[in-house]
């Protein structure tokens, strides 16, 4: 069966959506955490200001901490406020390959693009397990596009270009969310050839596309809730050549992330990232992300301090962007 959507159809600007919580939706006897309204209404806001795609229930999008129910009706809500405009990706992990696709089969029913998957993670999957994991998805749903999740804190390891290289000869794998441009990057790209578009974070697209412009079509990012507007300009210098204003952008963004990153580094950031980016979220003032829902919802004041400077200074670049 043809995909729908496929690698060639993967560009610009992925941004990932939280799932916006009530006001009580920290504490553990909450029945239904989702503020709906609001979730519609971020949706609208994202496509009205010219995203290309929206994904769901990644690690920020609180995947792992919705209830059943609240997961169905927040993916319901999504497709069904996107009304075809963007294609949306919805999150579908889970810990086990029956209930990925228990889930992926719901959200492909009610009208999602495709799914966006990370691999279980309770024990680390080796390189058969990770291929033999999206292979089962590929088989229980051969009309889903994936997008996969290359997260080596979450998901306990770096995908290998050796699982790039296997896992672009699964159709349904389309594209996947990377971590960071590093050395790894001209290996990976080489291996997933045109099968897969390897997505990296708005702050390295830049350089992911100095050293592969040909294949650094689109980007992954959660500032869009923070306002698309730096996003959209560095996508159009980056599609025009404009290679100065492209790295004046990447700059000003990664001056902007500085203290979203406790100590500097990821693996801190990984620790509280869900507080940290529904803080920097809520501090940039276009979304009411609301509050963090448990076990994930404490974070020390000067980590959530950092995060909200993040916030502050992207809204600066969002102002200076819209004009």
């Amino acid at each position: 069966m043809a995909l729908k959507f496929t690698a060639e159809d993967v560009k610009g600007v992925y941004n990932i959506m939280p799932t916006p919580a009530t006001a009580n939706g920290a504490r553990w006897d909450c029945e239904d955490s989702v503020d709906y309204v609001e979730s519609e209404r971020i949706v609208n806001m994202l496509i009205e200001n010219h995203v290309d795609a929206i994904l769901t229930n990644g690690t920020f999008g609180e995947g792992a901490t919705l209830t059943e129910p609240e997961w169905r009706k927040f993916n319901q809500t999504v497709i069904s406020s996107a009304k075809g405009r963007v294609p949306v990706f919805a999150g579908a992990t889970t810990l086990n390959t029956r209930d990925a696709i228990r889930r992926a089969k719901e959200v492909m029913a009610m009208g999602a693009t495709g799914l966006f998957l990370g691999r279980p993670m309770w024990q680390e999957l080796d390189e058969d397990g990770i291929v033999g994991f999206y292979s089962d998805v590929a088989e229980a749903l051969p009309d889903a596009p994936m997008i996969v999740y290359d997260n080596p804190e979450a998901f306990k390891g770096k995908m290998s270009p050796r699982v790039y290289g296997r896992l672009a000869k699964i159709p349904n794998v389309i594209a996947s969310k990377y971590i960071s441009v590093g050395a790894q990057y001209l290996a990976d790209i080489e291996a997933a050839g045109d099968n897969i578009v390897i997505m990296p974070l708005d702050s390295d697209w830049y350089y992911a596309w100095k050293w592969a412009p040909s294949k650094a079509k689109a980007t992954w990012t959660g500032s869009g809730n923070c306002g698309m507007a730096p996003l959209l300009a560095l996508k159009d210098a980056l599609e025009s050549g404009n290679e100065s204003l492209a790295y004046t952008i990447t700059m000003e963004l990664r001056d902007a992330y500085k203290t979203l990153f406790p100590k500097g580094n990821f693996h801190d950031f990984s620790i509280y990232n869900i507080q940290l980016e529904k803080t920097r979220f809520n501090a940039a003032g276009l979304v009411n992300a609301g509050p963090s829902r448990p076990p994930y919802q404490r974070i020390p004041d000067d980590v959530a301090q950092g995060a909200i400077l993040v916030g502050q200074k992207y809204a600066a670049l969002q102002r200076k962007y819209s004009h």
